[in-house]
C-alpha cells in the first residue's frame, strides 16, 4: 500500500471514529481532526496528481507534460556545455595518447560525480528547479546518480573506441556538431508522455510524503481549532 492511500484511509478512519463516537469531551477533537486530516491529505493528493495529469478546467494542471520541451533543452545543455567540452575532450585525448584507449584508465580521469553535479546545476537553474523546490528541492534527483554514472561509463567506452586522437583539436571540431546532432536527435524522439513517465518514476514516490504531511498537519490544525473553539465557548 502506498503512502498516499494509507494516509487517506487513516484520515477516513479517524473521521468515521469521530462521527460514530458517543458524545463526550473528546468527540469533537476526533471528528475535527479527521475532517481536517482528510481535507489536507486529499488536497495534496490532488495537487500531486495535477502535476502529471491535465485536469480540464484547472489551469496549471499537467505542468510536467506541458514543460517537456524545457526538460529536453536542459538535458541538451548539460551534455554539450558540461560534458562534451573542449577541455574534457582534450583530457580524454591526452589520456588516450599516453595510456592507450583503456576504458579503466579513461574512467579514472573523469569525476562522474562532478559531471552529475553539473547536471543538477543545469536543472536547478532551469524552470524545473523552481518546480522541484516544492517537493524537496534538487535532492529528489539524487536516485539518478548511480544509474547516470553506469550509463555514462557505457557511452564513454563506445564513443572513444571510434575516435582518432592524433589530432585532438581538429577531431573535437569535427565531432562537436556530430555529437550535438546525435544528442538533439535522441532528445527529439522523447515525447511528452515519455518525459512525464521519466519524472514520475523519479519523484512520485517522494511526492507521497506531501500527502502524508498534509494529513498530519491537517489533523493538528483540527485539534488546535477545536481547542480554541472549546475555550472560547
Amino acid at each position: 500500500m502506498n503512502k498516499s492511500l494509507a494516509t487517506n484511509l487513516a484520515a477516513i478512519a479517524l473521521l468515521a471514529a469521530g462521527i460514530y463516537m458517543p458524545d463526550s469531551l473528546y468527540q469533537p477533537y476526533v471528528l475535527n481532526a479527521g475532517i481536517f486530516a482528510l481535507a489536507g491529505a486529499i488536497t495534496n493528493w490532488i495537487a500531486v496528481h495535477m502535476l502529471f495529469e491535465k485536469v480540464p478546467g484547472l489551469y496549471g494542471s499537467g505542468v510536467i507534460a506541458a514543460r517537456f520541451e524545457q526538460f529536453k533543452t536542459a538535458i541538451h545543455k548539460l551534455v554539450m556545455e558540461s560534458f562534451f567540452t573542449e577541455e574534457n575532450f582534450m583530457k580524454f585525448a591526452d589520456t588516450a595518447l599516453h595510456s592507450g584507449l583503456d576504458p579503466e584508465t579513461l574512467e579514472k580521469s573523469i569525476d562522474f560525480d562532478e559531471q552529475f553535479d553539473g547536471f543538477l546545476k543545469v536543472v536547478a537553474e532551469s524552470k524545473f528547479g523552481g518546480m522541484l523546490s516544492m517537493f524537496g528541492g534538487i535532492k529528489v534527483l539524487e536516485p539518478l546518480r548511480d544509474p547516470f554514472k553506469v550509463e555514462f561509463r557505457k557511452r564513454l567506452e563506445e564513443f572513444v573506441a571510434k575516435l582518432d586522437f592524433s589530432h585532438s583539436h581538429s577531431t573535437f571540431e569535427k565531432m562537436q556538431p556530430v555529437i550535438e546532432g546525435l544528442v538533439k536527435g535522441k532528445l527529439d524522439e522523447l515525447t511528452a508522455p515519455q518525459v512525464k513517465q521519466i519524472l514520475s518514476d523519479l519523484i512520485r514516490e517522494h511526492l507521497g510524503w506531501l500527502v502524508v504531511w498534509g494529513g498530519v498537519f491537517g489533523a493538528l490544525i483540527g485539534l488546535v481549532s477545536t481547542a480554541i473553539t472549546t475555550t472560547l465557548i
